[in-house]
């Protein structure tokens, strides 16, 4: 939502919003000159928008986290304004671009904003609509000239929830993974795997897709796709990984001949393989072995993803976005194998009611990777509570002896007395707020 209202911020637009939490981005928006507030009341809606003697000049924008008992979202839907989803606008901005979308239960933030700055550092000037903050380029907006086939390239990240992606109509597309996620709109997973089959045939005429080994939507797809993996016999690969000091080297295996010798710049057993994917696409763009070896090597990843907040002598500290069994295992095992001889401390943040109660076996297994688990309340989001449904039933199941609960309130008066020597947050609710503090503490 940020970096569409930062697009048509930049155009000269009138651009407000209203969101649940002041977090740094939305406090950046405000110092952009967007207003932004924090209540669900009308009297914080400007003035010349309710006014508007013509309501067609206003454009809403919404995504399905709005509770439908909104009522500013109920006032703009009764009183004839025009109301479109994000995955909507986004779809009206790239429809005439050369567009590159990146779908994934769990990747596509970082691989889309990869394949971004992989274009730039290759010399194609692309704009990007990305789910995270870059932190080479400290925005989710990119805006460029670049183009393609006589197109301009723009990079999105292709959201599967509530089938926002469905609105894209990409050239080259992207499939990173397709995990059981969103059952609360899905129902089962099969229904999830299907979007992700109604994804590729969403491609244009002569469009490409780019899909990890081993998905279950493989056999049935219907389109020109290319498989690649990590390891394996796919055809576009990674071999000889090796890690030093926390730097992951690899060779890269394309189109039959290998590239030697890449350095990533962010770490993860994860990431090397969101770089195998990326490295793919914009070799087909055009940009040179060179160019990509130097655009991998200097590439900082996204803000909240594996971002390194404290890196001393006697702390590393890593803040991560990853909300998805999946992800946290991912993301614990690649800390686990990179200080095996530190404790690691991992404070982790539910999030929704409903994807705590999905997968709650598969967040226990994933948390106790970590020596110590900080659990905190469950974030809400959209969502009422779940009887039964708790923090507590996490705990419960967590096999790892040093675990206890804590309030996101409570949580920095804890920490005072403990002295981790690699602390990890965890979670895609408002545990971001915590990160400062925490920084400051042991910083």
């Amino acid at each position: 939502m940020s970096a569409l209202a930062r697009y048509f911020h930049v155009q000269g637009k009138q651009v407000s919003g209203y969101d649940k939490t002041s977090t740094p981005l939305t406090q950046q928006l405000e110092q952009e000159g967007m207003a932004v507030h924090y209540q669900d009341d009308l009297n914080l809606v400007h003035e010349d928008i309710r006014n508007l003697a013509n309501n067609a000049q206003v454009l809403v924008v919404y995504t399905p986290a709005i509770p439908k008992d909104h009522s500013e979202y109920d006032f703009f839907l009764n009183n004839g304004y025009t109301l479109l989803k994000r995955s909507q606008l986004l779809g009206n901005v790239t429809e005439q671009a050369f567009c590159i979308g990146v779908a994934g239960t769990h990747g596509k933030t970082t691989t889309s904003t990869l394949i971004a700055h992989l274009l730039r550092s290759g010399g194609i000037d692309c704009s990007a609509f990305l789910g995270g903050i870059s932190a080479n380029y400290n925005t989710n907006l990119l805006l460029g000239t670049g183009t393609h086939n006589g197109k301009q390239v723009v990079v999105v990240e292709a959201d599967e929830f509530d089938r926002s992606f469905l609105t894209l109509s990409p050239d080259v597309a992207v499939i990173t993974s397709t995990d059981a996620d969103h059952l609360d709109i899905y129902g089962e997973h099969e229904e999830l795997k299907k979007s992700f089959l109604d994804y590729t045939n969403k491609l244009k005429s002569g469009g490409h897709l780019y899909i990890k080994a081993g998905l279950p939507v493989i056999p049935e797809l219907k389109v020109d796709y290319t498989v690649y993996s990590l390891n394996g016999t796919a055809a576009v690969n990674a071999n000889h990984v090796t890690i030093t000091d926390a730097v992951y080297t690899f060779d890269l295996h394309i189109n039959g001949k290998t590239i030697s010798q890449l350095t990533l710049g962010i770490p993860g057993w994860h990431n090397v393989e969101n770089a195998v994917v990326a490295s793919a696409v914009v070799l087909q763009m055009g940009v040179s072995e060179e160019d990509l070896r130097k655009g991998l090597a200097n590439f900082r990843g996204a803000k909240r993803r594996f971002e390194y907040i404290l890196r001393k002598e006697n702390i590393t500290y890593i803040d991560d976005y990853a909300h998805h069994p999946e992800e946290i295992k991912a993301f614990l095992s690649s800390v686990k194998e990179m200080y095996p001889d530190k404790k690691v401390t991992a404070v982790f943040q539910p999030h929704l009611f409903t994807r705590t109660r999905d997968f709650a076996d598969g967040f226990a297994q994933s948390l106790s990777l970590a020596d110590e688990l900080i659990l905190l309340d469950i974030y809400p989001a959209r969502e009422l509570p779940i009887p039964g449904v708790t923090s507590q039933m996490l705990l419960d199941k967590a096999t790892l002896k040093n675990k206890t609960l804590c309030s996101k309130a409570e949580l920095i008066d804890l920490m005072r007395a403990k002295h981790p020597e690699v602390l990890v947050t965890i979670g895609a609710g408002d545990i971001d707020q915590l990160v400062e503090p925490l920084k400051h503490l042991y910083g």
